[in-house]
């Protein structure tokens, strides 16, 4: 049985990273799960043992990792917190978009039940952090027919829909993403692909993207 304890603020940061990849469709393997918390596999398997012992996750015999009821519990109550600071520090105190998911990091883990409640009162019931991704017990999903960007062809304009929680980890292309306006609710419109790369036209600019960057985000077509 889990134990009803706190885990600590570096656990929280691993149970947030499992419920990413699981929510992407992903297979959560100790490698994967390593790149995706910028840290050594041995560093990232010994994290997964000890969440193991604790009730936290379960391996199958390839070792491939998924959250148990109660770790899943606690990842989305992580998850929740984190996409409403997010919220908080973009539409509340005026932060930048990439900036917002790295103070996030650091402010989610002191967030209460009683300031999650006000955050939510605050800011009207959000759906989505601001990068797309569902809040979970908002009742939101992702639009079904969504796809990969780099799925487009040239000529096709599309609405963003998702950044993926594997570029938000990326504070420079998070950025650089910010720059062009590639963001939720934006408009783009493919104007060539070419050579493992994507021109996009953003607001009468043109933004180039790799196509593996572009396949981690989200679009529906127009």
């Amino acid at each position: 049985m889990l134990e009803k304890t706190t885990p600590s603020p570096a656990i929280e940061d691993y149970l947030q990273g499992i419920y990413g990849l699981t929510a992407e469709g992903d297979a959560v393997i100790s490698a994967r799960l390593a790149r995706r918390m910028n840290v050594t596999p041995p560093t990232a398997w010994a994290a997964v043992q000890r969440m193991s012992r604790d009730g936290l996750v379960q391996l199958d015999t390839k070792k491939s990792i998924s959250l148990t009821p109660g770790g899943r519990e606690l990842a989305e109550s992580i998850v929740r917190r984190h996409r409403l600071a997010e919220r908080f520090l973009t539409d509340v105190l005026g932060f930048g978009w990439a900036d917002a998911h790295i103070e996030a990091h650091r402010f989610e883990h002191g967030i209460s039940p009683k300031i999650e409640e006000g955050i939510i009162a605050l800011l009207k019931n959000p759906l989505t952090c601001p990068h797309g991704s569902p809040i979970p017990g908002s009742g939101y999903s992702l639009p079904a027919d969504a796809v990969p960007l780099s799925q487009l062809n040239s000529g096709d304009a599309a609405t963003v829909t998702l950044i993926s929680e594997e570029l938000e980890e990326d504070f420079e292309i998070l950025q650089y993403l910010e720059r062009g306006r590639i963001m939720p609710t934006k408009s783009v419109k493919v104007l060539e692909k070419a050579g493992g790369v994507i021109i996009l036209e953003v607001n009468d600019a043109q933004v180039p993207l790799s196509t593996e960057v572009a396949s981690r985000i989200r679009v529906n077509l127009a």
